[in-house]
């Protein structure tokens, strides 16, 4: 399992609650870039958003830029950042239904990723974190950073 991209900034400023994996629905020249290491998770999120025939919404991945692999070769309508279908089981869409009317849950995208020649994407149920919860986190690595250098003997 190769990780092509991974969503920092996520990581700081949401809790993540649950984790999820999910192939993307892509065309020939994206796949190229993705594994060649051009994507942008930066701004990114999941929606669902209307209802099939069978009442189940569906998932996508908005705001993920995916340039063109060859810009000159592109066609011309190609849009680097529209949204893209994930593909899901029905038991996850439903728990995922389930779990995201909770009020102050959002879905944020956390990696992508190469699993047996397919491209997947992992994105968790998160919870915002407050500034002040932040600023503890920095604290805290601080400290961690300090007992591992005293413990090595690099002071300074």
């Amino acid at each position: 399992m190769r990780v092509i991209a991974h969503n920092k900034k996520a990581v700081f400023n949401y809790k993540i609650l649950d984790k999820f994996e999910a192939g993307i629905s892509l065309i020939g020249q994206e796949v190229k870039s993705i594994k060649s290491g051009k994507i942008t998770l930066g701004g990114s999120y999941v929606i669902l958003r209307g209802a099939t025939k069978k009442g189940l919404p569906e998932v996508f991945l908005v705001g993920c830029k995916i340039p063109a692999y060859q810009p000159k070769n592109a066609p011309p309508d190609y849009n680097p950042a529209r949204s893209r279908k994930l593909l899901l089981k029905k038991i996850e869409i439903k728990s995922l239904v389930g779990k995201i009317k909770q009020k102050g849950l959002t879905l944020i995208p956390l990696r992508v990723y190469t699993k047996k020649g397919q491209i997947k994407i992992e994105f968790g149920i998160a919870r915002g974190l407050r500034k002040i919860d932040k600023r503890e986190l920095l604290k805290k690595r601080e400290v961690e950073r300090k007992i591992g250098r005293a413990l090595r003997g690099d002071l300074g």
